[in-house]
């Protein structure tokens, strides 16, 4: 039994108290009213206070059913590219966590790759790999079952790596070939809609290998039907190491009590593994933005969680829920630093 840390539910109701005696029509500020009560409850005080070290932390692997399918608009070659880029400072995450005082961490978990590649940048972001790549899961398992077990083992320890060295909110980024499939095909499952629905665009792919995605994903969803009940067991049949790896992370988040913000379609299907192995995780969850992929919305709504922004965004990375971090900043010095009708000498309305 997984235990999640409870919330704290007074910070929670000071903070709707507070909103009520600001110099503003009641609910006038809207969702942000909302985002500052979670990040109160979150960090258990009222006022709350913006995020000061926020950690995104990118979960990099490649996946069969892009290669073995073709699934996607770019090679699978790109993932491993793109990780260098990470380690490099170059991505658009990157630019984005410099912009917001984030600290960045690339792990390949399963990129397929030579282990070395990274030897000239980083070679520490390779060290902790579980395997190459992730078997086409429209055909055959994404790994073996203790694989699937390391990969969790992999993600519980980057949470409490990234929570110790002093993070105070959480980010799940994602890097991959192929990983919308792979993210498509779990939600599906998780929330019974069917491959017609789930399944997106992902980099931008056209009609005909749209078709194709569909049918594998359509594929894969029967092979995992019968294990849908078995977190871990999907995952090793129709996920993948990074995914379990991310989902691990949203639940060591959730233990130690650590909020986190999700991104996209990827970590909206890790979250939902998630809040299945560590019922109540979600609360620990703000929802950075809503993917333009149709299954993140679905998983959203699974989740019982409205995004932050709706940008059309679907990057990955991490950047919507990057993007996300200046309007929880926001929410919470509303909150904290406008007068109250009191203290301004403002006439409230009248009862």
């Amino acid at each position: 039994m997984i235990t999640v840390a409870p919330l704290a539910q007074a910070a929670a109701e000071q903070a709707a108290l507070r909103q009520a005696q600001l110099t503003k029509p009641a609910g006038a500020l809207g969702r942000l009213e909302d985002a500052a009560t979670w990040m109160a409850s979150v960090q258990g005080r009222c006022p709350p206070q913006p995020f000061a070290h926020p950690h995104l932390v990118i979960f990099a692997g490649d996946h069969g059913i892009a290669r073995q399918a073709g699934t996607s608009a770019y090679p699978p070659e790109v993932t491993a590219q793109m990780v260098a880029n990470f380690a490099a400072g170059g991505a658009a995450a990157n630019v984005l966590a410099r912009q917001f005082g984030a600290h960045v961490r690339v792990v390949d978990v399963s990129v397929d790759a030579d282990p070395d590649y990274l030897d000239a940048i980083d070679p520490q972001v390779s060290a902790q790999r579980i395997r190459r790549s992730s078997g086409s899961i429209d055909r055959e398992d994404a790994m073996a079952p203790d694989q699937a077990e390391a990969a969790l083992t992999l993600g519980a320890s980057v949470a409490d790596d990234a929570i110790d060295s002093g993070a105070d909110a959480l980010i799940a980024g994602d890097m991959g070939i192929g990983n919308t499939a792979v993210a498509a095909t779990l939600i599906g499952l998780l929330t019974g809609h069917p491959a017609e629905t789930v399944t997106g665009r992902g980099t931008g792919i056209g009609d005909d290998v749209l078709q194709r995605k569909r049918i594998a994903i359509a594929t894969a969803m029967e092979r995992g039907r019968e294990v849908i009940d078995e977190p871990v067991t999907l995952l090793a049949r129709v996920g993948s190491p990074d995914i379990a790896a991310m989902s691990a992370f949203l639940v060591r988040a959730a233990e130690r009590g650590v909020p986190v913000i999700l991104d996209g379609i990827v970590s909206c299907s890790a979250a939902l593994i998630a809040e299945r192995r560590a019922s109540g995780a979600r609360r620990w969850w703000a929802a950075g933005h809503v993917s333009t992929e149709p299954a993140a919305r679905i998983a959203l709504e699974s989740l019982s969680l409205t995004p932050l922004l709706d940008l059309d965004l679907r990057l990955g990375e991490g950047t919507g829920a990057l993007l996300a971090l200046p309007l929880l900043a926001a929410a919470a010095m509303t909150l904290g630093q406008m007068a109250t009708f009191d203290s301004a000498g403002v006439s409230n309305r009248e009862h």
